[in-house]
């Protein structure tokens, strides 16, 4: 375990930002995220040192003290030991934070988030509205700080910021894989880092119950196999949410997904029992009984136990992924269908959301749910949780439902960075009239954790999910993707020293895997390879919620930044043809590539835990050549031969074969646009570049 000590010295270094050698003017930092309304950079710099004094002025809220509290810590991290820790004259102070008005008892959605920062040359003041702003402008404010010749200092700007969607969420799912309080903190961390503010825990599914109930103890007892999380708990990350501006939504998926809640109190279910944990995974027909009292009965009491508990306006009940099979083969469920007129399983589960809607109401919440929810039947302040995509979102809004969307932003599926950052609650060209637009209130990102335990969450969430958060705080038309990647660079660091062990616990990983042995050659092949995406990995052997995820395919990150860093390379060198100038940098990386496999070989010889990359091992070393050999025939000036051609899509092809590691080798399309643009180099006068150019593209996305 680092001290605490050592973590903030890393959270500080993370956020000085190099100060730029200005163009004309001050240069401001290239790293904000997300990105404000509007930055205007001003003459100067605020320094940052003994004499720094900070004044607060509003209606007293804790959260203010502590958020303050928290940068203050960090600055001092960094050095700044400020003379007085007493609160300084408005006037005189190096900080000032003034808000208006106290917050809400229990955060709202559609609380004011909005600030203005303004630093000058003698003093820094974040105004807001209310304390969220506040908590909001400095994240701002530490992410300006810089180191120039040692000394810290903030540039003078003037920003005026405000979220663009007031619902901005991350899913951790709990319930799958167990995740324990420091994984839920830490994650805290990181979301007010990046100003999300909703957690949405997951925390019932059929291979746990996640929640002390005092009220139905047997459900956590008997679903849980003893981890969850007592109502102190929740009442802990409840408070320690709140401190970050970040409301805790609970989720109770019903009435599928609910094996777990069988396993204590059978009489719930649609079948005969008994019931057990399920320790695999996909869509089970374990479900609540929809036509009985008793059970209405139960979950009044739960879900009244519960609403006391969670003190956040929405409460969320699935509603998803019902198969129906264990309400077909129960005649007692068929014969109330008949009786009631109910023409089909949606229809029943209809009924048994309108019954739930009562109760939840009773509570004084709202429903949120999945797309499943909808029906006619069903009043429309319910709100829609889209996993299906922009347009049922869209059309959910049409009908008057308020709705946040998921689809897009699923962490697990292992996509680019890029893929959840450009998708939108609201696409651009909607026609979505204005009425129905007022209804799409923002998005969540979402951490199934089929796929993760305590130790590898952190590198399935970060930093991807700050590309989301950007998506939902920043304008519409902040959408480039290259700027973002720069940015979150310096972000990933930052997070990183919050705890989060999305890159600190990579090379541990891998070193578990060799041993005593050397851990760079594996590193190097580790950093080009990715895991399959969507669902594959199910599909490549059964997994259990017991099966230990220890591999390279776990270890290895969502997305290769080295091989999406080669793949711009690429793009540059053949932009305008090949650039002899710029090829010496993809030559000495291929170079590098194609002579790891005879360091790696001999470690994977004696460390069977390993011993699985020799595939990809063997396939980079010969992609690589095919690689370098491609920059040979480009640099001759002449198209290379078609034998030459189809030997080396050969090799290419050999290498994209589904393999049992579920890895896939990242940099394969950056090597074959080589490997193409080598062999049309005689078109390239013809068609010009960017036609070129264009061509290869297309040749590249075509199906093989």
């Amino acid at each position: 375990m680092r001290t605490l000590a050592v973590a903030l010295a890393v959270l500080l270094a993370a956020t000085v930002v190099r100060a730029q050698p200005p163009a004309s003017g001050p240069s401001g930092p290239a790293d904000l995220m997300p990105l404000p309304v509007e930055v205007v950079w001003q003459s100067g710099r605020l320094p940052l040192d003994a004499k720094m004094t900070a004044a607060t002025a509003g209606p007293a809220d804790s959260r203010v003290t502590e958020a303050w509290n928290r940068a203050l810590t960090r600055l001092q991290a960094l050095g700044v030991r400020p003379a007085s820790a007493r609160p300084a004259d408005v006037r005189r102070a190096t900080i000032v934070l003034r808000w208006q008005n106290a917050g809400l008892p229990v955060q709202a959605v559609g609380e004011d988030e909005s600030y203005t920062l303004t630093v000058t040359p003698r003093q820094a003041t974040i105004d807001a509205p209310t304390p969220l702003g506040i908590i909001r402008g400095l994240e701002t404010f530490l992410q300006l700080a810089r180191s120039d010749g040692g000394a810290l200092h903030v540039p003078a700007v003037v920003i005026q910021d405000r979220p663009r969607f007031p619902w901005r969420g991350l899913l951790i799912d709990a319930a799958r894989h167990w995740q324990p309080l420091e994984v839920i903190r830490r994650t805290l961390d990181g979301m007010s880092s990046v100003k999300m503010n909703v957690l949405h825990w997951h925390l019932t599914e059929d291979q746990g119950f996640r929640v002390e109930s005092k009220r139905y103890p047997k459900l956590h007892e008997m679903g849980s196999d003893g981890k969850y999380y007592t109502q102190d708990q929740v009442k802990d990350v409840i408070a320690y949410a709140r401190d970050r501006g970040i409301r805790v939504m609970p989720e109770f998926d019903m009435p599928g997904h609910t094996t777990a809640w069988l396993v204590g109190h059978p009489e719930l279910g649609s079948g005969p029992g008994p019931f057990q944990i399920v320790r695999t995974w996909g869509i089970f027909d374990d479900a609540l009984d929809p036509t009985r009292e008793d059970v209405y009965t139960f979950l009044d009491g739960f879900l009244g136990e519960m609403a006391g508990l969670f003190p956040d306006a929405y409460m969320h009940i699935g509603g998803d992924e019902v198969n129906g099979r264990s309400w077909n083969q129960n005649p007692r469920i068929q014969d109330f269908m008949y009786r009631h007129q109910l023409r089909d399983n949606h229809d029943l589960q209809a009924s048994f959301n309108k019954r739930l809607y009562e109760i939840v109401t009773r509570h004084g919440k709202r429903v949120v749910g999945w797309d499943e929810v909808l029906h006619p039947d069903l009043p429309t302040n319910i709100m829609v949780e889209s996993w299906r995509g922009p347009e049922a979102l869209g059309q959910a809004a049409r009908l008057g439902y308020d709705g946040i969307l998921a689809n897009g932003y699923y962490l697990d599926l292992n996509l680019s960075t890029a893929s959840h950052y450009l998708p939108d609650p609201l696409p651009a060209g909607s026609d979505l009239p204005e009425e129905a637009r007022r209804h799409i209130l923002g998005g969540e990102a979402c951490m199934w954790s089929e796929m993760v335990t305590p130790e590898t969450i952190d590198s399935r969430i970060w930093p991807r999910a700050a590309a989301v958060a950007e998506r939902l705080w920043s304008a519409a038309s902040v959408r480039d993707v290259d700027d973002m990647h720069r940015r979150l660079e310096t972000e990933s660091q930052r997070l990183e020293a919050f705890g989060l062990s999305h890159r600190s616990g990579y090379v541990p990983m891998l070193q578990r895997l060799v041993g005593d042995a050397p851990v760079e050659p594996l590193k190097t092949l580790a950093d080009l390879v990715e895991p399959v995406k969507h669902y594959a990995r199910g599909q490549v052997r059964e997994y259990r919620s017991d099966t230990p995820l220890d591999r390279l395919v776990d270890a290895a990150r969502p997305e290769s930044e080295t091989a999406r860093l080669f793949r711009r390379q690429v793009d540059f060198y053949l932009k305008n043809g090949p650039d002899a100038a710029q090829a010496g940098d993809l030559r000495a990386a291929l170079t590098r590539w194609r002579d790891n496999h005879a360091a790696l070989e001999p470690i994977l010889d004696r460390s069977p835990p390993a011993a699985e990359a020799r595939v990809h091992s063997r396939d980079l070393a010969a992609v690589s050549r095919r690689g370098l050999e491609a920059l040979d025939h480009l640099a001759s000036g002449r198209s290379a031969p078609a034998a030459w051609v189809q030997d080396a899509e050969k090799d290419l092809a050999i290498a994209r074969k589904p393999s049992a590691t579920e890895l896939e080798l990242a940099v394969l399309p950056a090597v074959r646009k080589l490997v193409l643009a080598a062999a049309q180099l005689d078109q390239l006068a013809a068609q010009g570049a960017a036609a070129w150019n264009a061509k290869i593209e297309e040749q590249l996305t075509l199906p093989r």
